[in-house]
């Protein structure tokens, strides 16, 4: 097996994870989100008004850490990344992706129209990194 893929086993198909983004004056802004990794993309919701969501339509680039429970192997995913449509209606095409998501995350929702009209009332959005490289640490 490649490193490459030794790294992206690190990621695994879901999780949580640190994201870099970067601030106005240069300096990294972190958070930490719950993830889906699949065909070299890294996906996650948030609030359109958080300040990750800010400093990546400024500057689409990002950083993205994943770390085993001992600490002692880790990788990164950098690239570009992507946002949908903020969730506007329960029923659009940006509610649906948010659906999905939640699904590959997290399975079943005990209540869909719910969550379809909380990601309205949040004004979410789904975060896509692509990701064009990879290095790490491999213990």
């Amino acid at each position: 097996m490649s490193e490459q893929d030794r790294l992206w086993q690190v990621i695994g198909r879901t999780g949580r994870g640190v994201l870099a983004t970067v601030k106005r004056d240069g300096r990294p802004q972190l958070s930490n989100v719950d993830y889906l990794a699949a065909d070299g993309v890294i996906s996650f919701s948030s609030t359109a008004t958080r300040a990750k969501i800010r400093n990546l339509r400024r500057d689409p680039r990002a950083s993205f850490h994943v770390t085993t429970p001992g600490g002692a192997t880790y990788a990164v995913a950098e690239g570009l990344a992507t946002l949908s449509a903020t969730a506007a209606d329960p029923h659009d095409a940006a509610v649906d992706e948010l659906v999905a998501l939640y699904r590959d995350i997290r399975g079943e929702h005990p209540d869909w129209p719910e969550y379809r009209a909380a990601m309205v009332t949040d004004a979410r959005l789904t975060v896509r990194i692509h990701v064009d490289h990879l290095y790490g640490w491999l213990a």
